[in-house]
C-alpha cells in the first residue's frame, strides 16, 4: 500500500465497533483461514477538537447507544451539543484526507477501510481469574517422579537470601490473568460487508463476542505516511 492512497481514501485512522464472531472463509486458491467479523458502525462525530481550543487535532466519534438511564447530566448535555444519542463507547481519532466531518456526521466503515488494509485492533482481554505460573506463564512444572514431594505445579524459586534480598519486579508469578487491555496488530482486512456495517478481519482479535474494540490503521504504515 503507498502512502499516497491511504491519505486519499480515509476519513479518519479508525472507528469503534463491536466483536460479533469468527468463522472461516476461502480464497481462490481454496485456502481455509480463521476470520473475525467485527461490527464498525455507523460511528457519529460528536467533537471536532482543534489546536486552537484543545491543543491537538482530532474527531470523537461515538458508537452503539445507551441507555438514558445510565447517563449522567454531564454525557447528556456533551452528546446534545452534536444532536447524537450517547453511545456505549466514545474514542479519538486522527483525521484524514481533505473530506469535510461534520458534528453528528455518519461515518461508515467503507469511508475508513478497504480490503488489503492492515489493522491494529485492541480489546480487553477474556478474564481467566486467579491463575497459576503453568496457565499464565507457560511454566513446564516438576516432575511427576524423582523425590518430587507436592510440589508439581510451583513457580520455584522467587530469589536469594542475600541478593537481591528481595522479589525483584515484574518477576512471573501466579495472579490475575487476562481482563487486561491487548492489540493484536497487523491483521488484514479481508472483506467489507457494507450493508451489516461489518468488516472481515484475519485472525483473531481480543475479548469475548459482544466485546468493544477499537480498529485503527496499522501503527507501522501510519507512521511511514506521516514520514
Amino acid at each position: 500500500m503507498s502512502k499516497s492512497s491511504l491519505d486519499e481514501r480515509a476519513v479518519l485512522t479508525g472507528l469503534i465497533g463491536m466483536k460479533l464472531g469468527m468463522t472461516q472463509v476461502g480464497d481462490d486458491s481454496g485456502r481455509v483461514r480463521a476470520v473475525t467479523v467485527i461490527q464498525l458502525g455507523p460511528c457519529m462525530v460528536t467533537q471536532l477538537k482543534t489546536a486552537e481550543t484543545d491543543g491537538y487535532e482530532a474527531v470523537q466519534v461515538t458508537y452503539g447507544r445507551k441507555k438514558p438511564i445510565r447517563t449522567t447530566s454531564a454525557e447528556r448535555g456533551h452528546f446534545a451539543k452534536s444532536e447524537v444519542a450517547p453511545g456505549i463507547a466514545t474514542r479519538e481519532f486522527h483525521r484524514r484526507g481533505d473530506g469535510e466531518i461534520k458534528l453528528g456526521q455518519a461515518i461508515a466503515v467503507g469511508e475508513v477501510f478497504k480490503p488489503g488494509d492492515l489493522v491494529d485492533v485492541s480489546g480487553v482481554s477474556k478474564g481467566r481469574g486467579y491463575a497459576g505460573v503453568i496457565k499464565r506463564h507457560h511454566f513446564a512444572g516438576f516432575p511427576g517422579s524423582r523425590g518430587t514431594h507436592e510440589y508439581f505445579r510451583h513457580g520455584g524459586s522467587i530469589g536469594n537470601r542475600s541478593f537481591p534480598g528481595r522479589v525483584r519486579k515484574g518477576l512471573r508469578m501466579a495472579g490475575q490473568m487476562g481482563n487486561e487491555r491487548v492489540t493484536i496488530v497487523n491483521l488484514p482486512v479481508i472483506d467489507i460487508l457494507a450493508d451489516e456495517n461489518a468488516i472481515v478481519v484475519g485472525g483473531a482479535v481480543p475479548g469475548a463476542d459482544g466485546g468493544i474494540v477499537t480498529v485503527r490503521h496499522a501503527a507501522k504504515l501510519r507512521r511511514q505516511a506521516a514520514e
